[in-house]
């Protein structure tokens, strides 16, 4: 290093460096490498060579160690870069095959890399060397290393490096600032609304039209040329590239893109066709062939400086855009879910180009590989350039390319309405090289999402099950893997079609236990939780003894084949999305009735829908537990009524002959007395039904419908939609409810005493959930969607007839709730993040993520009697 170099005052140097990405510190033990990351970044974003060397051999200075140490940064980096964070090498990397290393790792991960070269005075670095007694090597060791780099620094910008900050000196290092900087395609913070354009080829007329029907008011020059467009409602247009070739107007195709894109009302990736023509422009010699030769000769027609523009724009374009939080990805050929968000040659190249096999079909084109078909991400990629007849959701992915400038449409959606509209072409303006009217091959399966691959639920191979980590709108649920592999036989074996499974229902908490004597259950506990919850009213529901019963009804055939199950009009499934009727006759009829109670109570309209999903009991329990009340509850009673007389003749026989046996004599009448109230209680819930008649089904909840789920409107509505269907008639019964204000100690008393009528009279008990909905909140979150409260009579089919027995009441009332209140709510806000994700048109193994994480905590340890 010159004198002038040394003695020169540096100014202040502000570093940029990307968020995700590698940072490579270079220097010479001693130059203070450690000192400016510990400076600079967090601890957790510094890999030590020394600290692995200290990992592998409880000795950060063994220099023996040093194969492994590497080995174990090497594998720290490639997946701390995998999963996307910002990595720094603190280490002395001054040889070139060492950060040749680094920089293929970062590479591989379709990162940037960054070299930092802190780079001081040789007699500084041996002062600092001299002052650790943990170095012992000698001064000859710096003298080396300051050497390879002053080679390697003339080599930096040909081994990968984006970037590279050479600082000099220590002044220049202390004075030196890190900035972070998001990658090119990171604009997550722009949240929309979207209105993303499929692939316009020079189509302008069609653009305007379309700009025009999507609400875009367009501006034009003196010459009446459209250069910009602007929605009153502030939306942001979006375009997927291939703006030109083939079609009669590029250039002013350009014009109106560009403008909007300099007035911030659109936002724009470049397509392949836009890549070739930056090359032409450039002077490259390309092939003018597949449209471009007509682009050239009609941007010929325009001025320099026009064409100047023309380039500075396209050469300008982001291989692909992250946006509205990461919730949408749009690139022209789409883009796999590892490659979101990320810069690399391979990245460009993929969101340009798509991936191929390097075959051609019969028409002479590529052969694309299907990376659509095996998405499972959770942003939504939307994208273009292979044209197709209609725009179809395939995996959260969509391709606009309706072929416009092959006389087919011009595609918009939009974003995050996820509602398609379409322009018809006013002609064929480009014969295509492959017909338009089919499919592309490699999206032919367009109901691929149908499909829930093992893996999507956490299982893997098959052979081990990690078990399901759900992430909802209220925190995420974990289910175990023992847990997992159970809901898997159950759904592959017994499940109704997957197609027509959108949510399981939650279990139901029971109410806290009774203070009162005598009871185990009683609505003051539930009124008490949901007041200590801060939730003022509550909706106290007749419970129905059935057996819970998810319907999902289509007014008609189409609306089946389009979102459920072509040839069937709707299905009845079990709380384990069973099939509630093996008959495929009685289903079709029971769904028959429903349907016609929907289309009376005139909910399609009302609902704006043309299907509906709703959650309710179907009655008599025996209609689905006839087997389990025969082999469970009835040889229970009949065992007691065929042993207890005789017990009690027995007694008395006894007492005949002077023995002391009224005790137990009294024991055994008890005992007969609690019997026959125990078969009394199952016999309540159980008649024969012919066919469907005899059935009844008391809807309490509106689930879903086309576009929506109604989990936030309040149980009021829910109501009155469950009496509408009642008012119907056919096997719809209703529900008799009432409002309690939780802070009223009269109208809690009054709701008390008419759960009191409910259960004498020979009823289950009740249901108390908050007014607000499914989705009410507490003090402290989201309270239970409701407590069951239970009547004393009905309790004996679930814990015994004998129950009662002051002894084992008093076990029965020490009994633990919270595993079962916490699988309730686990299970609660699985059941919302499935319904919102259905509304949201998610692929299917999005909906069935939480679907299966709730069969899977259904197997969970939990007292089932709770």
């Amino acid at each position: 290093m010159s004198t002038t170099e040394e003695d020169r005052t540096p100014e202040p140097r502000v570093l940029g460096v990307p968020r995700m990405g590698l940072v490579v510190l270079i220097g010479v033990s001693g130059s203070g490498k450690s000192t400016f990351a510990a400076e600079h970044f967090a601890p957790t974003q510094v890999i030590s060579s020394d600290h692995c060397r200290g990992m592998v051999s409880d000795d950060e200075n063994d220099q023996s160690a040093s194969a492994d140490a590497f080995a174990l940064l090497h594998t720290v980096v490639d997946i701390r870069l995998r999963r996307g964070l910002l990595t720094v090498v603190d280490a002395t990397n001054v040889q070139s095959r060492v950060r040749g290393e680094l920089v293929r790792i970062a590479k591989d991960n379709n990162v940037l890399s960054t070299a930092i070269v802190l780079d001081v005075p040789e007699a500084l670095a041996k002062e600092r060397n001299r002052g650790r007694p943990d170095r012992d090597f000698g001064d000859h060791v710096v003298r080396r290393q300051r050497r390879e780099l002053r080679q390697g620094l003339k080599r930096l910008s040909r081994e990968g490096f984006r970037r590279i900050h050479v600082l000099r000196g220590p002044e220049e290092i202390d004075g030196a600032t890190v900035e972070l900087e998001r990658a090119w395609p990171d604009r997550t913070e722009l949240t929309g609304p979207f209105d993303i354009v499929g692939d316009v080829h020079g189509c302008r007329e069609e653009l305007e039209e379309l700009l025009g029907v999507l609400g875009y008011e367009l501006s034009r020059d003196g010459e009446g040329r459209p250069v910009g467009a602007r929605h009153p409602d502030g939306r942001t247009a979006v375009f997927v590239g291939d703006l030109v070739d083939r079609g009669p107007d590029s250039p002013g195709v350009l014009r109106l893109v560009m403008g909007m894109v300099a007035d911030g009302d659109a936002l724009c990736v470049p397509g392949n066709h836009e890549n070739k023509l930056i090359r032409a422009l450039k002077g490259a010699k390309v092939q003018a062939t597949h449209g471009l030769a007509e682009t050239l000769e009609q941007l010929g027609r325009e001025s320099e400086e026009f064409r100047a523009r023309v380039l500075a724009f396209c050469d300008g374009l982001v291989s692909h855009l992250v946006l509205d939080g990461g919730r949408l990805v749009v690139a022209h050929a789409g883009l796999k879910e590892e490659y979101h968000g990320r810069a690399s040659g391979r990245v460009r190249s993929f969101a340009l180009y798509g991936e191929t096999t390097g075959e051609t079909d019969e028409y002479g084109l590529p052969v694309r590989l299907p990376w659509a078909r095996e998405y499972r991400g959770k942003a939504a990629v939307v994208y273009g350039h292979v044209p197709t007849v209609k725009a179809e959701w395939l995996n959260n992915t969509i391709c606009l390319d309706t072929g416009c400038v092959f006389g087919g449409k011009l595609t918009a959606l939009r974003h995050p309405e996820r509602e398609l509209v379409d322009v018809d072409a006013h002609r064929t303006w480009y014969e295509p090289v492959r017909p338009l009217s089919g499919t592309p091959p490699e999206d032919g399966e367009r109901r691929a999402d149908d499909t829930v691959d093992i893996t999507d639920v956490g299982v893997g191979d098959g052979v081990s099950a990690p078990g399901l980590y759900v992430e909802t709108a209220d925190g995420a649920v974990r289910t175990d893997s023992g847990s997992t592999l159970s809901a898997l036989e159950v759904m592959s074996r017994f499940a109704v079609d997957p197609r027509w499974l959108l949510y399981l229902p939650p279990t139901m908490a029971p109410a806290p236990t009774a203070a009162a004597p005598g009871l185990l259950e009683h609505p003051d506990e539930a009124f008490a939780y949901f007041r200590g919850a801060g939730t003022g009213e509550v909706v106290c529901q007749e419970k129905h003894m059935g057996s819970r019963a998810v319907a999902v009804l289509c007014r008609d055939g189409e609306a089946a084949e389009r979102r459920f199950v072509p040839g069937e009009l709707g299905t009845v499934y079990t709380r384990t999305g069973r099939p509630f009727f093996q008959d495929p006759a009685l289903r079709a009829e029971v769904v028959d009735q429903l349907r016609r109670a929907v289309t009376e109570a005139d909910l399609w309209d009302r609902l704006g829908t043309d299907w509906v999903a709703l959650d309710g009991e179907l009655l008599p329990w025996s209609a689905k537990a006839r087997p389990l009340i025969r082999e469970q509850y009835a040889s229970v009673g009949a065992a007691a009524r065929a042993s207890l007389p005789a017990a009690a003749a027995a007694l008395r026989a006894a007492a005949a002959r002077g023995v002391p046996v009224d005790g137990l004599a009294d024991k055994v009448a008890l005992r007969t007395e609690q019997t026959e109230a125990f078969s009394r209680v199952y016999r309540r819930y159980s008649w024969d039904t012919d066919g469907a008649a005899g059935l009844r089904y008391a809807p309490f909840a509106v689930l879903a419908s086309e576009g929506r789920e109604y989990t936030d409107a309040d149980h009021l509505w829910h109501m009155a939609i469950a009496e509408r269907l009642a008012e119907a008639g056919g096997l719809v019964q209703p529900t008799r409810y009432r409002v309690v204000d939780t802070t009223d100690p009269a109208a809690c008393g009054s709701a008390a005493d008419w759960w009191t009528d409910l259960v004498s009279a020979g009823g289950e008990g009740m249901v108390v959930k908050p007014v607000l909905g499914a989705r009410a909140e507490g003090r402290k979150g989201l309270v239970q969607p409701g407590l069951k409260v239970r009547g004393p009579e009905y309790l004996r089919i679930v814990y015994g007839a004998d129950y009662t027995d002051p002894e084992r009441l008093a076990v029965l009332k020490d009994r633990n709730l919270g595993r079962k209140n916490s699988l309730a709510m686990r299970e609660h806000k699985l059941g919302l993040e499935a319904l919102a994700r259905h509304a949201r048109r998610e692929p299917l193994w999005r909906v069935h993520e939480p679907v299966f994480a709730v069969l899977a905590l259904a197997s969970e340890p939990v007292d089932p009697r709770l």
